[in-house]
């Protein structure tokens, strides 16, 4: 193969090893760290249970087989993706496996597959909504609680919770080789441009790398998280009057 993913994993272990050493003489963001670990268990369990859902739905038994159906994080959690989404705030989970094959044909096998790739970031965009919703409540009728020192450790985990899942979300959208989006690509582009961009995937894992390399991936997304952030959240203080 041109590009080896094993390459991506050493990669992104260098820079979590890096990352830990820079956070370990900050203990306000290595408490930050500790406090965001239930959101991103919760973040990479569903978004991979809703892939493994979806296949289900349309006719695909392999995820039921392989123990994916399940909201055990031990059945989905990536070591490296998990702590890319613990310090970078956008990471992945273990791949659900599929056999387009036994799809029933409700839908192109090519559409199924989309939908089974949206399935996860569409489960991280609900999670945020309803994570937004409980710290504006917390915010709104529990304002007493959350300056107390659990309430506040509580109020916090539950922001950091809605910003992960955001952040996941977003980031799968990413239309690159193995993320979600490229997946979801697929039934836009016209017959050529799928064919070259699939003999092509290996230059695609290679730009992949190139982005969190230079850090570009972050400068690229970091924007929009941002942007997505604020709009959930002014709606949602709007809806409770804050």
């Amino acid at each position: 193969m041109f590009f080896d993913r094993r390459a991506l994993y050493i990669v992104l272990a260098i820079f979590v090893v890096f990352s830990l050493v820079s956070l370990l003489s900050n203990e306000g963001a290595l408490l930050t760290l500790l406090l965001s670990i239930p959101g991103v268990l919760i973040a990479i369990t569903f978004h991979e249970y809703a892939h493994a859902f979806a296949a289900d739905r349309l006719g695909d038994d392999t995820p039921r087989r392989q123990g994916r159906l399940s909201l055990n994080p031990f059945s989905h959690l990536d070591p490296i993706g998990s702590l890319m989404l613990i310090f970078a705030g956008f990471g992945w989970g273990k791949p659900v496996e599929i056999n387009p094959r036994n799809f029933n044909r409700t839908m192109t096998m090519e559409k199924a597959q989309a939908l089974v790739s949206f399935a996860g970031p569409l489960m991280n965009f609900i999670l945020t909504i309803v994570f937004t919703i409980i710290y504006c409540a917390m915010y709104k009728f529990a304002y007493g609680f959350i300056h107390t020192q659990i309430g506040n450790i509580i109020y916090i985990m539950v922001q950091l919770a809605a910003q992960i899942n955001l952040g996941l979300g977003i980031f799968n959208l990413i239309p690159l080789p193995p993320l979600d989006g490229s997946k979801i690509l697929g039934i836009f582009l016209p017959y050529n441009a799928k064919v070259w961009f699939e003999n092509n995937m290996n230059m695609f894992y290679l730009v992949f790398l190139l982005l969190w390399i230079t850090g570009l991936a972050g400068a690229i997304i970091s924007p929009i998280i941002s942007l997505v952030d604020s709009g959930i959240t002014s709606l949602v203080a709007m809806m409770f009057g804050i």
